[in-house]
C-alpha cells in the first residue's frame, strides 16, 4: 500500500523510486529524477539516508542508524529524517509503504 509522503512515520517502510538514477560524486549524493529530468544533490546526513533508502527500509531504523553515527538528540533525529524523507516523496524520489 502507498502512502502519498504527508504521513510518513517512524513505521512507514521508504525506499529509492525507480524512477530516478543516483551516483556518489566526491562524497555527494547526486540525484536525477527521471520523470522531471531534475537534479538534485545530496551531501552529508542527506547521503547516508539515501544509502539507506537504496532498500526498503523503515523510517525508525533510518532514524537509529542516524541519530547513532551523528551527534543529534532521537527527537530531533526523527523530526529531520522525516521531514527530509517528506521532502524526497514530494519529488517522487522515494516511496512510501505504510508499515505493518
Amino acid at each position: 500500500m502507498s502512502d502519498a509522503g504527508g504521513d510518513i512515520t517512524p513505521q512507514s517502510i521508504v525506499v529509492a523510486s525507480s524512477d530516478q538514477v543516483s551516483s556518489d560524486l566526491a562524497g555527494e549524493t547526486v540525484l536525477l529524477s527521471m520523470q522531471t529530468a531534475h537534479y538534485y544533490g545530496l551531501d552529508g546526513v542527506g547521503s547516508r539516508v539515501w544509502e539507506l533508502v537504496k532498500e526498503p527500509v523503515r523510517v525508525s531504523d533510518i532514524c537509529a542508524a542516524i541519530a547513532s553515527e551523528y551527534d543529534v538528540s532521537a527527537d530531533t533525529c526523527q523530526a529531520d529524517v522525516i521531514a527530509f524523507l517528506r521532502d524526497l516523496a514530494a519529488k517522487n524520489l522515494v516511496e512510501v509503504r505504510v508499515g505493518a
